[in-house]
């Protein structure tokens, strides 16, 4: 049908808001030569949209009770059976909830996204379901991603599988602790700022970082496109390295993605450290809330691999430190132009866009006072940037990434990989109700430190269980050559087949 034309007084309103003042007369004579753009609108809105047919039947599900829900980690069960056959048949998966699948509900832990229904599988979903998963529902999120804590969920706080009432990490909040309290085998999370690595820091599971652009972003909900990352949380490094060369590789549909270098990862996990090259990162024990009993474990782990027979020894990144600073400009001012300002798709990029989620994401505006504090600030300080600077701290900032990014791979052509707490604690309690928004902020972002710096560079980096300190885990980050998952997985695998790291 025809799509809706301005009348001229909207018209010189719009005129307004891009600063310029439109006589009537001047307004009659836009109006008219803009009806042959209007015409094209009204061709494509005939035209059916060009988005991926869905494969492998589902049911809409539904929202668990809390009696079946004890940690709150889910957001909504289904069951969605894959082939009979592939890399991961008999494997069961849970979604984060900011990923497509079509007929299911998406909330992206926000109020304002309530009642969403995709209308087409994520790619990683496709890949998944084709390898012989079954996917057993959406894994509650934090509020629009934006916490490394777990209370910021508009369906409630995600406990930690190791002591209700504490932080599971954030933002893969609910895909971490389902795997680890061994509800599903696997699970999918994302990443902009560590949402990956912290929950499995916080949980004792396995999980990758891959580098940016190896899996495809199809499907799945934006924050930044140049800090979003999907990758697979795990109970084991088999099924973390089996899980990403299912979901690894062009699907070309993503921008982020440029000729992405897939590997076989399995092959890489019977390989040992002998000779492995590997830096401990001086910075990555150097954040100003470091617990040193968390510090100790992973220096403990660390001497493992030497003992194992790699080659281990100190080394300093500066560019480390720059980089976690260049996610505020990157992370807010995009974030805020592109999740929020662009409706959750933005401009200038051809990708695969879901215009029923652009279009429900645009009713933020409506309940932007209900939105997380932890979003809010970001928000805040992105805003701020873009008008009152025109945007160009993210633009430095973005020149700069080349900077940390080459700091980085002047490290790691001297090793092999290198080596640091993923978190500087471990987790906290949540934050009572009704805390100060400083209190809530906190939680959200106190444990980001190191695990943002690889979102700005695109590195490899995963979480694997390494210890426990007053009975919860900790993780220890590895970090590799970009594409060089391979490389991870073999220090990890070997890590694992040495140490049951509840006793370490």
């Amino acid at each position: 049908m025809a799509i809706v034309r301005p009348t001229l007084e909207q018209l010189q309103h719009i005129a307004s808001r891009l600063h310029m003042q439109l006589r009537p007369e001047q307004a009659s004579e836009y109006l008219a030569l803009m009806q042959g753009s209007f015409d094209a609108y009204d061709l494509i809105d005939e035209l059916p949209d060009f988005i991926p047919p869905t494969r492998y039947e589902r049911s809409a599900g539904y929202r668990p009770s809390a009696a079946h829900n004890r940690l709150n980690a889910w957001y909504y069960r289904t069951e969605v059976s894959g082939a009979r056959d592939g890399k991961l048949a008999g494997k069961t998966v849970a979604l984060k909830d900011n990923i497509s699948l079509a007929g299911v509900p998406m909330m992206n832990g926000a109020k304002p996204l309530e009642g969403f229904v995709p209308s087409f599988d994520a790619t990683v979903v496709t890949r998944l379901l084709e390898a012989g998963a079954t996917i057993l529902g959406k894994a509650t999120c934090e509020h629009y991603c934006l916490s490394g804590g777990s209370h910021t969920s508009d369906p409630a706080p995600v406990h930690n599988p190791y002591r209700q009432g504490y932080a599971s990490g954030g933002s893969s909040s609910g895909s971490a602790a389902l795997v680890a309290a061994g509800e599903v085998d696997m699970a999918v999370g994302g990443d902009q700022g560590g949402s990956i690595r912290i929950p499995s820091a916080f949980c004792g599971t396995y999980g990758m970082k891959p580098t940016h652009g190896l899996v495809p972003y199809t499907g799945i909900m934006a924050i930044e496109a140049t800090l979003d990352h999907a990758g697979p949380i795990t109970a084991t490094v088999r099924d973390n390295a089996l899980m990403l060369e299912v979901m690894a590789g062009a699907d070309g549909l993503d921008p982020r993605q440029a000729a992405p270098q897939v590997d076989t990862y399995s092959d890489y996990l019977d390989r040992g450290v002998q000779g492995l090259r590997i830096g401990v990162l001086r910075e990555g024990f150097e954040l100003a809330n470091q617990d040193p009993r968390v510090a100790a474990s992973v220096r403990t782990a660390i001497a493992r691999f030497e003992q194992l027979g790699a080659q281990v020894e100190d080394v300093s990144v500066a560019e480390h430190r720059i980089a976690g600073s260049l996610w505020h400009p990157i992370g807010c001012e995009g974030l805020t132009m592109q999740m929020m300002q662009g409706n959750g798709a933005g401009f200038n990029w051809q990708g695969l866009y879901d215009l029923a989620l652009l279009d429900k994401q645009a009713g933020w505006r409506e309940q932007a006072d209900e939105l997380s504090a932890s979003l809010k600030l970001c928000m805040f300080v992105g805003q701020y940037g873009v008008e009152r600077y025109n945007g160009r701290y993210y633009a430095k900032a973005q020149n700069l990434r080349r900077m940390a990014r080459a700091g980085y791979d002047a490290a790691l052509a001297r090793y092999d990989l290198l080596v640091m707490p993923t978190v500087p604690i471990i987790a906290q309690p949540h934050p009572e109700p009704g805390c100060s928004i400083t209190d809530y902020v906190a939680r959200a972002l106190e444990m980001i430190g190191n695990a943002s710096a690889q979102d700005i560079t695109g590195h490899p980096a995963m979480s694997i269980p390494c210890g426990l300190v007053d009975g919860m885990p900790v993780g220890l980050m590895l970090v590799g050559k970009h594409y060089a998952e391979g490389t991870i997985y073999q220090a990890a695998a070997a890590f694992e087949a040495a140490v049951d790291w509840k006793t370490a």
